[in-house]
């Protein structure tokens, strides 16, 4: 749960030598303290984007709205690299700059290769990097080996991470999965074709089928039933979208991996290309942790986490900051780092503000700035 001393309003926060919190006052009167300035909302620590993809910064724009999952993925293949790779990484820059400013301190960022490895070691922000093998021509995780030590070179923190329950065959899906013991990412449950693959049927079945490919993993007869099978029980998994999960998939899930799976939700993206939103009452009354996500440039408008908050309907301003920071810093193993003002913690403070304050939510007006 997030915790309600984290929420602080005209406070002052005293910082040690070496970006610790060291304390917090909340005086009677401010405006008797020398050198103190106001600032209208609620001081919260780094936010934590549990799922983004920074490499496809510089496809702001590239892919139009609301042509749905399958078209979707069918034009990423035709947009990944129109631009040169100078152009890509100031993109991922300029991404990067923009996220540190708007408060947010840890992102789980996915990979397909190397090109922000070194922009990512010598960012504010810290990156928990999923090198995402897929491609159902893809028979093992023999060639992640390369990047995995190209990220270790650069200090970088990795796991290798099946992109989909979808998009890789039986041997390479457990090869990835096996790689290492750190946490999985995967897109999950994103569109209804998802399901309707496994039952031989919709439009992910009838693209494949179009390019002559066959599935070998059709046999589990649901994603999650693939997850269940495919991943030890012991494992931090994100599951990432959600979009079209059932009641009886996530208790399948839940009862396997007993409150170490994190439902990632990037709203944002969902309503860009499929209008499609993650069932986010039934995941609240099923008491499973949620954390949030931007997705990309290439699925979303901007990469804002109060956009991606204030798109999540009607939930209280303090399960939701819950979501954006301490659920979103475990899922990603940061959360003796960031996620709160506990002490030993080395977040920064970052100012919400444009509040709702009679009713304590969100609005149109609400944003976040880094103060320290």
């Amino acid at each position: 749960m997030y915790h309600r001393r984290s929420l602080l309003r005209n406070a002052i926060v005293s910082w040690s030598s070496d970006g610790r919190v060291a304390g917090v006052e909340v005086p009677g009167r401010l405006d008797a303290c020398a050198e103190v300035e106001f600032y209208n909302g609620i001081l919260i620590p780094d936010l934590v984007d549990a799922h983004c993809h920074l490499e496809l910064s510089h496809l702001e724009g590239a892919i139009p709205p609301g042509g749905g999952f399958t078209a979707f993925a069918r034009s990423m293949g035709n947009v990944r690299e129109v631009k040169s790779p100078e152009e890509r990484l100031q993109a991922a820059a300029e991404a990067d700059r923009r996220l540190w400013r708007q408060g947010v301190g840890g992102v789980g960022d996915i990979c397909n290769g190397d090109s922000t490895f070194a922009l990512k070691a010598g960012s504010e922000v810290e990156y928990r990097n999923f090198l995402e093998l897929f491609g159902l021509g893809v028979v093992s995780a023999q060639g992640m080996e390369a990047l995995a030590q190209r990220a270790g070179a650069y200090g970088l923190s990795c796991s290798v991470t099946p992109h989909s329950t979808y998009s890789l065959q039986e041997e390479a899906f457990r090869a990835a999965v096996a790689w290492g013991d750190g946490p999985l990412s995967v897109h999950f449950m994103e569109s209804p074709a998802e399901r309707e693959l496994f039952e031989g049927r919709g439009e992910l079945a009838a693209w494949y089928a179009q390019r002559g490919t066959a599935v070998d993993f059709a046999a589990y007869g649901s994603p999650a039933a693939r997850i269940v099978a495919s991943v030890p029980a012991d494992r931090d998994v994100l599951l990432v979208h959600a979009c079209c999960v059932t009641e009886e998939d996530v208790e399948r899930i839940e009862d396997h991996f007993s409150g170490r799976a994190t439902w990632v939700l990037c709203p944002g993206s969902n309503r860009y290309i499929s209008r499609l939103s993650p069932p986010v009452e039934m995941l609240r009354r099923k008491g499973v942790r949620i954390a949030v996500g931007t997705d990309s440039l290439a699925s979303n408008t901007m990469l804002d986490m109060v956009s991606e908050l204030r798109a999540l309907g009607a939930v209280p301003l303090e399960e939701l900051l819950g979501w954006a920071t301490e659920n979103g810093a475990r899922a990603l193993g940061m959360e003796h780092r960031l996620g709160g003002f506990e002490p030993g913690a080395r977040s920064g403070a970052v100012l919400l503000s444009g509040l709702d304050w009679a009713n304590m939510r969100l609005t149109e007006d609400s944003r976040t700035e880094r103060l320290l």
